[in-house]
């Protein structure tokens, strides 16, 4: 597994953005979250050695982890990604959006009814943000789906929208002010997602943690090992490999 994060800095755009790990991490380093710049990796997936081979080694390849890949700013420079993209038939480039609104906007010209080799993750918090933004999610061209409910704000009626969806994946928030995540929320997106047959993924619990109506409070290095102990997740599927 590779990182690539072409640019970095991001701007908050939901209600899944109140904590965000990138700005407090910023915060703490004195950077401005709210300036988008390219990186040195821009060019990472193109990059050689001296023998003609790539730097990066095949395989799947996170794509925008610190930023969002379909922030307006970056609309200058994605063209170059997409070609570099296009060229990695080797690699699997996965992203996480909020703005999935923009992506038709965003895509090559070429795009057709999408690329083999990209999986794109609708990330959704509560009710609201999912109607608004999985409703466009289900009409757009791609060949490989997922969605991240992380952090779960509520309790979430996604089952309609799972229609050509890869994965779901569920977590809570993690910070000393978390707002809490109730697991009864995260076992009825699991029935929906068994209805459904879509692979499901307990990615980690939430800094409050409520379990049969107690409320529990956790370190972050505990968060998602305590996920997987409770051995909820759901492989039913023949997809792309996302790890």
């Amino acid at each position: 597994m590779a990182m690539w994060n072409p640019w970095r800095g991001c701007r908050k755009c939901s209600d899944g953005c109140l904590h965000c790990y990138i700005h407090k991490g910023d915060a703490k380093r004195g950077v401005d979250t709210s300036r988008i710049v390219k990186t040195a990796d821009f060019g990472k997936p193109a990059a050689r050695l001296k023998n003609g081979s790539y730097k990066m080694k095949p395989g799947m390849v996170y794509t925008c982890f610190s930023t969002d890949f379909l922030i307006e700013e970056a609309d200058p420079w994605r063209g170059e990604c997409w070609e570099m993209i296009r060229q990695r038939q080797d690699c699997t480039f996965l992203f996480l959006t909020k703005r999935i609104e923009r992506f038709m906007d965003c895509v090559p010209a070429d795009w057709g009814e999408g690329y083999d080799n990209v999986v794109v993750c609708c990330t959704v918090e509560n009710q609201q943000n999912a109607d608004k933004k999985l409703s466009v999610f289900q009409t757009l061209p791609i060949k490989h789906k997922c969605i991240t409910a992380q952090p779960l704000l509520e309790r979430i009626d996604m089952e309609q929208y799972l229609d050509g969806i890869e994965l779901v994946v569920v977590g809570g928030e993690s910070d000393y002010r978390a707002r809490p995540l109730d697991y009864e929320w995260v076992l009825d997106i699991r029935q929906q997602c068994i209805r459904k047959n879509v692979d499901f993924e307990f990615r980690q619990l939430g800094t409050h943690f409520i379990k049969d109506g107690k409320k529990y409070k956790l370190k972050t290095k505990d968060l998602c090992s305590q996920a997987r102990k409770a051995g909820i997740d759901i492989r039913t599927r023949n997809r792309v490999s996302y790890t």
